[in-house]
């Protein structure tokens, strides 16, 4: 709430936005930490170097905190790359994926938070929702502009195309644990090239 010369009212809580960024690295730090099953409001709020109170007057529950939180960060654009062919926009965004799978959140967080979602609805929908926007959102650009340069012959369903993208990656890394060799980018868009094309065909 404002006052009419645009200064907060008398008595409004101001949210700084400071103090929120703080907290949100230092959920993300905990999670890493502890898992969502040990994650506590008080351990985010003494990582961040606040009261809890703090914590309280922005989300009403760790549940709360961490669908805000984790969801605007899964759901930050990855910008796919224009090569001018599929081939190139594929490799490009096999780069982009590796990346940021790489980053601990994917690594440490997303698996946690995923088991997690078996024993938590409100959680799975809102987590799940977030990454299959973020996929859409990556792999649609890339597929409407290979068949504008008549690279497909018609759409194919970007969730189809995300699982073919995302899915080696996230198994090497998050789930294996094994490293990515240096030309698996490369390797993985020519087989995902394939995959793509045969399933426009059919």
């Amino acid at each position: 709430m404002t006052s009419s010369g645009g200064r907060p009212a008398a008595g409004a809580a101001v949210l700084r936005t400071d103090i929120t960024e703080a907290l949100q690295d230092a959920l993300l730090e905990e999670l890493a930490t502890v898992g969502y099953g040990r994650l506590s409001i008080e351990g985010v709020a003494r990582r961040a170097g606040v009261a809890k109170t703090a914590v309280y007057r922005r989300w009403r529950s760790k549940l709360e905190m961490v669908l805000e939180m984790v969801s605007a960060v899964v759901s930050r654009r990855l910008t796919p790359v224009d090569t001018g062919s599929l081939a190139g926009d594929l490799q490009s965004t096999f780069d982009l994926v590796t990346l940021a799978l790489r980053h601990p959140l994917a690594q440490q967080i997303l698996p946690d938070l995923l088991a997690e979602t078996s024993r938590n609805a409100e959680l799975g929908a809102v987590l799940r929702g977030a990454i299959r926007q973020t996929q859409s959102d990556l792999v649609r650009p890339i597929l409407n502009r290979a068949v504008a340069r008549g690279e497909l012959p018609e759409p194919v369903d970007p969730e189809t195309a995300a699982a073919v993208i995302a899915g080696p990656v996230y198994w090497h890394l998050a789930v294996a644990g094994t490293p990515l060799p240096p030309d698996a980018p490369r390797r993985l868009a020519a087989m995902a090239m394939s995959a793509l094309t045969t399933v426009a065909i059919h």
